[in-house]
């Protein structure tokens, strides 16, 4: 049984240059990526910093960590300044750079509906996103674009040189309903999902998930490796001891999770932990990792 890969979520809740020494924090500590979420103002929290705009920052002060979005989505950019991002810190950090995409909450505290209209259906959101997705895929693989979409528009968009990562920069989506499951299966690198509580045990969960992703792959033909255990938030003990992080390791590896991200500590928030257990616990997986 292979070991999951072990990453972080980084809070852009800090001035610079303090969040740049938590980066590379993260780094030292042996996490494989750090993620942010991409959102103006997460559940009405602030100050909260750009996420593209940290992320450059964050690639430019470190060498080896995988840095990226969980998640980015049409709330409030569009694909091609997007791509346009995208591709330059891909060359900042010389292709370290994942682009975790999903259609977005729904909590105008955070940043559904700040660029004002209608609120969307479930239905428009899903097909957003699939626009939204296509587009990017195509910006970020071609050096000329152009597309007319129901939502999303690209016109002679020139974007050379292209990705440092061929042919694009990794996409991991996050869908766990059927039409994200086919999107995913379409388009993704990786894919991400997160059990809350109160949809039943965690881990039936996302079994049930992984096998509906493996029935969509299956029938696009295509094959996505990396899977992501976002936790957090379905009050399973991950950061109560090592040896409780190594147990719940364990069931999700043996059900096919390749990755898991832990949210870096947040004193006086629902994501404060002992900072002894988790330094620990990524020392112990860097460890693991090096004799792999």
């Amino acid at each position: 049984m292979t070991v999951p890969r072990i990453g972080t979520v980084m809070w852009p809740m800090r001035s610079w240059p303090e969040t740049g020494e938590l980066w590379r924090r993260a780094e030292d500590l042996g996490f494989r990526h750090a993620w942010l979420y991409d959102h103006l103002a997460w559940r009405g929290t602030t100050p909260w910093y750009d996420t593209y705009t940290t992320l450059a920052a964050a690639a430019a002060v470190t060498a080896r960590i995988r840095i990226g979005t969980l998640v980015t989505s049409p709330n409030f950019r569009h694909p091609v300044p997007t791509a346009h991002a995208i591709r330059t810190i891909d060359h900042v950090s010389g292709g370290r750079l994942t682009i975790g995409v999903g259609a977005g909450g729904t909590h105008r505290d955070s940043d559904a509906g700040v660029l004002g209209g209608d609120d969307w259906t479930p239905g428009e959101r899903a097909s957003r996103l699939a626009e939204w997705v296509e587009l990017l895929d195509l910006l970020l693989r071609r050096p000329e674009t152009t597309l007319e979409g129901t939502y999303y528009t690209a016109r002679d968009v020139v974007q050379e040189p292209g990705c440092v990562q061929r042919p694009r920069v990794p996409l991991v989506i996050a869908g766990d309903g059927p039409r994200g499951m086919r999107l995913a299966a379409r388009h993704a690198d990786g894919w991400v999902t997160s059990p809350n509580a109160g949809e039943g045990e965690p881990w039936d969960v996302v079994r049930s998930r992984l096998d509906a992703l493996d029935a969509a792959c299956e029938a696009a033909g295509r094959k996505i490796d990396d899977r992501i255990l976002l936790t957090g938030f379905s009050g399973e003990p991950w950061l109560e001891s090592p040896g409780s992080f190594d147990d719940l390791a364990g069931r999700y590896a043996e059900l096919g999770v390749t990755e898991i991200a832990l949210h870096w500590p947040r004193p006086g928030s629902a994501f404060d932990a002992d900072m002894k257990v988790f330094e620990t616990i990524a020392a112990n997986h860097a460890e693991r990792g090096e004799r792999r």
